[in-house]
């Protein structure tokens, strides 16, 4: 018996439920091998100023600046035709999709993401992650600045953020307080440099791998103000 709303779970996708750092090695493989390591090297080269420049990695942005140096390059199309048919499914955490579901005992489960309008929404798509939230998605720029938004479309006594990346946590907290638990999943580039770790304030819970988010008994964290009967 779970109250509605009174705890919604609001969880990231890039190397938290998603393998994203996979996604990157494939893609840069499929470039050097299709179009050749300089194309490759080019490639990424726009795509991280066009990050710095964005504050998020806009993948068919980078394809779309790329395009500028080689428009008779007919090898344009089939380089976003791999981005757009990449089988993401293949590339969710184990354990990810059970996770979801067992959440659902417990609050409202949200996917809360940045990206851009095109191919973050298919990767959550094309991943079985909307489905699996029954379309409950919310992708912004940058989400930490977006938290008054995410409270008018799910209202909630208290919220549970689970993110990869430290300095999203730590901003969250700062704004929610003891609103907010935060959940920390030790995967992927971000959440494994060290200097990341060091630089930002620890996590209320970290994990090893998401899967491990099933074993949580949510009923002994502090301030979620879950009641003590079973839920269902």
């Amino acid at each position: 018996m779970t109250i509605a709303n009174e705890v919604v779970f609001l969880l990231d996708v890039d190397n938290t439920l998603l393998d994203n750092d996979r996604i990157i090695a494939d893609l840069s493989e499929h470039l050097a091998q299709s179009f050749g390591t300089e194309s490759r090297d080019r490639y990424w080269k726009i795509f991280k100023a066009l990050r710095v420049e964005l504050g998020y990695a806009d993948y068919l942005g980078a394809l779309q600046r790329y395009r500028i140096g080689a428009m008779n390059d007919p090898g344009l199309l089939m380089m976003s035709s791999y981005l757009v048919d990449y089988p993401f499914a293949e590339r969710l955490y184990p354990g990810a999709l059970d996770v979801i579901e067992n959440l659902r005992r417990w609050g409202q489960t949200v996917i809360l993401t940045d990206g851009d309008v095109v191919f973050q929404p298919r990767k959550v798509q094309e991943s079985g992650l909307w489905d699996a939230v029954d379309g409950r998605v919310l992708i912004y720029l940058h989400k930490e600045q977006m938290l008054d938004d995410v409270e008018q479309c799910y209202p909630a006594c208290h919220y549970i953020m689970v993110d990869d990346k430290l300095r999203i946590l730590a901003a969250m907290k700062k704004i929610w307080g003891e609103r907010l638990t935060t959940v920390f999943p030790r995967q992927g580039h971000y959440a494994l440099d060290p200097g990341n770790s060091a630089a930002y304030p620890p996590a209320d819970i970290s994990i090893e791998r998401i899967g491990e988010l099933i074993n949580i008994d949510f009923h002994a964290l502090p301030s979620t103000g879950f009641t003590q009967q079973e839920k269902s």
